[in-house]
């Protein structure tokens, strides 16, 4: 994998990290850490080895999408692990140039797109792997991207996370409730999501914030089913049937 090991020297990759800015992924660059002082510790690794054994360890013959690519950790993951071809996708100029470095360092032969995750369409394909990390939080219209994720990339697999806040408990949700029913949108375990109006932890890109039953009704109206929860934020999801109202667009009519 680290077949460019010897191309750069540390202080040239120490160089370079530190021109590409202030990273949020921590990556070891042959021996260069690009964010070792993150408020996280090494972050994703920590996480990722929380969740690595939900994730297929053999991804020959397999086509990854990793959406909100950041500094390119999980997209040379997915290639460590032997994926045929990886895309990964950004729209910020700074994670890409991250990214790209990254995996020109590890030689991870990565295919880099500016896309958001509302452009998913452009893509014109499927993959078996949907890497659909650390994003859905940041984004004004979180169900409108899942629906398009569904719609137009995922194969089969998903690897979704979401910063949850509020208990892990999750309450069973009935088909319907009468109108005069109003006392389970109080129980913890009901799903739903905070709106962030301003800042939280400093970010004006926190927007919603769901609990973990929220964050499970939201794949399920989407079209996906959760197979494993293997980390606290973490849903490994296949693609399911959905309901006739769940599309991209707000249907005109009802079902029929």
């Amino acid at each position: 994998m680290l077949n460019r090991q010897g191309a750069l020297t540390p202080e040239l990759i120490e160089r370079r990290v530190r021109e590409l800015g202030r990273w949020f992924h921590n990556i070891d660059l042959n021996g260069v850490q690009t964010a070792p002082d993150h408020f996280l510790g090494d972050y994703p690794r920590v996480k990722w080895q929380r969740f690595a054994h939900a994730v297929p360890a053999d991804l020959r013959g397999k086509s990854v999408l990793d959406i909100g690519c950041n500094g390119g950790f999980y997209s040379i993951e997915m290639k460590c692990r032997g994926a045929e071809r990886v895309v990964a996708i950004d729209y910020d100029d700074t994670y890409l140039a991250q990214a790209r470095f990254a995996a020109e360092v590890m030689g991870a032969d990565i295919e880099f797109r500016k896309l958001s995750v509302y452009d998913v369409a452009d893509l014109g394909e499927r993959f078996d792997v949907v890497i659909f990390m650390g994003v859905l939080y940041h984004l004004r219209h979180p169900l409108l991207a899942l629906d398009l994720i569904r719609e137009h990339v995922a194969g089969d697999l998903m690897i979704f996370q979401s910063m949850l806040r509020g208990t892990q408990e999750v309450e069973p949700v009935a088909e319907d409730y009468p109108f005069s029913d109003v006392d389970h949108f109080e129980r913890p375990g009901y799903p739903r999501m905070v709106f962030v109006e301003n800042k939280y932890s400093g970010d004006e890109t926190n927007w919603w914030i769901p609990n973990r039953a929220g964050a499970e009704a939201m794949l399920r109206a989407a079209g996906f089913a959760v197979i494993d929860h293997p980390e606290d934020e973490v849903f490994v999801c296949r693609k399911a049937e959905r309901s006739d109202w769940a599309a991209p667009v707000y249907p005109s009519r009802g079902p029929r």
